[in-house]
């Protein structure tokens, strides 16, 4: 790629498009785009993704403003090339030819596994907040909100039995992809052509909970059988590489355990929750969910949202809103609220734990707010301080709700009904009655103090129900 200017809009195009939109009609936005904005997205921002020898590639500048202008109007690669080749609107935008032939679709998809592999997912959004500075539509205070939305991944949602199949099944298909002849070489085990032949949701799962067992213990004693073929010093050392592999190596750590069974043989069985008497299973937050998106998460929110994937969160200015005039206050014109930062983690992650990064991304902008409306999912006592003192940010936002059942009930005792004493650590109950412990902790990775009353003085308290749903202790 060899960065150059992007050429001022065809003479041709530019008339017919005046011509077209006389008067009071309103410009396409990739006319008013290029108009307002000029080259948004230079060549060199994007060198770095590119070489300097071979064949010369499409501009990616103009990729990148057509990728923008392919999500507005919601296209496909195939129908962006499309228009690209036939809309007088875009080839305005793009600076093109009127018998400029476009490129095939697949130069979209290309370029965005280029961008993201050198880290270039935020350069558009960078890009266009620096231009927006210069035109004194963004700037650093004033008043911005964030909040969090769920992302659902691209994959199909598995039960733990279907995800043990799958990931056997991905790692086969993976390495006979990468090296045809190793499977049958290495592996003679009776039942993998019948039970890896076709995906593993494409097929009604036995109903009967012995046939499940039975066939979830194959699927782990498969999947432990070739890993160790994988591992063997037979074996290239480069398949252990192999992304599919990793899935099914951490798989079967997050869902099976090999035990010695009678006459010492080893048996596989799947893990089972602690409060079942088992193993124990791995924490959301660390638990593969598919062998094809390695990153993805399930999550709750409430009590009636549920979803595999990740969480965006997303920052704004947010302007008064505007007086008797329609678009002005006083003499002054309101401008449109702008999206200053996106951020995306996996969806266990809690909205608290990204305040202070989103704070830091914004800065690194020069765009820190004066003010930063957030939900209650935000900030904690520490992040109001913080944000005040190495920021100078003003939290607007109420603190997080007390969520026990006396305060969604609004009855009975709830935490505020308590008096804490902290230098004396110890807390005192509505009904006059100290505490007997006080523990410091760590819980969920968050540091909490634990207190506990004495049995002797809870078991026959007059209004224990109001402050404890436990039957003893």
């Amino acid at each position: 790629m060899q960065p150059r200017p992007w050429p001022d809009p065809d003479p041709q195009i530019a008339a017919a498009i005046r011509a077209m939109h006389r008067g009071k009609r309103e410009k396409p936005l990739p006319v008013r785009v290029r108009d307002e904005l000029g080259e948004l997205f230079a060549d060199a921002e994007f060198a770095v993704a590119f070489g300097i020898e071979g064949k010369p590639g499409w501009s990616p500048g103009r990729l990148a403003l057509i990728t923008v202008l392919q999500r507005v109007d919601n296209l496909t690669d195939r129908q962006a090339a499309e228009t690209v080749r036939m809309d007088l609107s875009w080839k305005y935008a793009l600076g093109l030819a009127l018998d400029d032939p476009g490129f095939d679709a697949s130069v979209l998809s290309e370029f965005r596994t280029r961008v993201l592999q050198h880290g270039l997912e935020e350069k558009a959004l960078d890009l266009l907040l620096a231009k927006l500075r210069e035109k004194g539509l963004v700037r650093a205070g004033g008043k911005q909100r964030t909040d969090s939305t769920h992302v659902i991944s691209a994959v199909r949602d598995l039960n733990r039995l279907e995800l043990a199949g799958e990931c056997v099944r991905a790692a086969l298909e993976a390495i006979s992809a990468a090296d045809p002849g190793w499977t049958s070489r290495v592996l003679e085990l009776p039942g993998w052509a019948q039970r890896y032949r076709a995906r593993v949701d494409s097929w009604r799962l036995p109903t009967s909970e012995s046939k499940r067992e039975e066939l979830a213990a194959a699927y782990g004693t498969d999947g432990y059988a070739l890993l160790e073929a994988v591992y063997a010093p037979f074996s290239p050392v480069w398949l252990r590489n192999l992304p599919a592999v990793d899935a099914l190596r951490v798989m079967l750590i997050q869902n099976y355990v090999r035990i010695t069974g009678r006459g010492g043989r080893g048996v596989v069985k799947r893990r089972r929750p602690l409060e079942d008497g088992g193993e124990g299973l791995p924490p959301g937050r660390w638990r593969l969910t598919s062998p094809y998106d390695i990153d993805a998460r399930w999550a709750a929110k409430g009590e009636d949202l549920f979803w595999n994937g990740y969480k965006v969160h997303i920052s704004e200015t947010c302007h008064p809103t505007p007086g008797a005039n329609g678009d002005t206050i006083g003499e002054y014109i309101v401008p449109p609220n702008l999206i200053t930062n996106v951020a995306t983690t996996d969806a266990t992650v809690p909205d608290n734990q990204m305040t202070e990064k989103i704070h830091q991304m914004l800065a690194a902008r020069g765009l820190l707010p004066a003010e930063h409306y957030l939900d209650s999912g935000y900030p904690s006592a520490e992040i109001l301080v913080s944000a005040r003192k190495r920021f100078d940010i003003a939290l607007v936002t109420p603190v997080l709700l007390d969520h026990s059942s006396q305060a969604r009930a609004a009855a009975g005792y709830d935490r505020s009904a308590f008096t804490i004493d902290w230098d004396a650590e110890q807390v005192i109950c509505p009904q006059g009655q100290a505490s007997s412990s006080w523990s410091p902790c760590t819980q969920r990775e968050t540091a909490a103090i634990v207190v506990k009353f004495g049995g002797e003085v809870c078991r026959p308290c007059p209004v224990r129900s109001l402050c404890t749903s436990a039957k003893k202790g």
